[in-house]
């Protein structure tokens, strides 16, 4: 007997054993990368907020630096940038004072509970998620 009679087909015999090994890493690869996509735009979106209040009165602006996180845009028109966020995620922005001589005073805004669901809920029986994220915030010094 010849032995490439007994190798038929062996090749397609191994890309089956490992097809759902691969499918599992590349949809948890995907659901990462949303989930680094997501993280991403919360952050840049607290940080647009922190540099917008910086330059406000201090204990001004609340609902503008809101909207601002979860619309993009300070009057709150149109959809979320996100699914999910809300500006009930948004705790009142805080200023802080710092020194004596110059006087440095500070403003941070946060986002609280935002938390990430991924689009498919389980690969081969393996939970994806939901995960809340940790408070996602910035600070930036106030230039008032």
């Amino acid at each position: 007997m010849n032995k490439r009679k007994f190798q038929r087909g062996v090749a397609i015999v191994e890309f089956a054993l490992l097809l759902p090994m691969l499918l599992l890493l590349l949809f948890i690869a995907v659901e990462l990368g949303r989930a680094l996509m997501e993280y991403n735009t919360v952050a840049k979106s607290v940080r647009d907020a922190s540099r917008y209040l910086s330059i406000q009165l201090p204990g001004t602006k609340f609902t503008e630096a809101r909207n601002l996180v979860v619309y993009g845009n300070i009057a709150g028109s149109g959809s979320p940038l996100l699914a999910g966020l809300n500006t009930g995620l948004v705790p009142d922005p805080t200023w802080q004072a710092a020194g004596t001589d110059p006087i440095i005073t500070t403003v941070t805004v946060q986002v609280s509970g935002y938390t990430f669901t991924p689009q498919m809920a389980s690969v081969f029986g393996m939970s994806l998620g939901p995960y809340t994220f940790a408070p996602i915030q910035a600070t930036m010094r106030s230039h008032l």
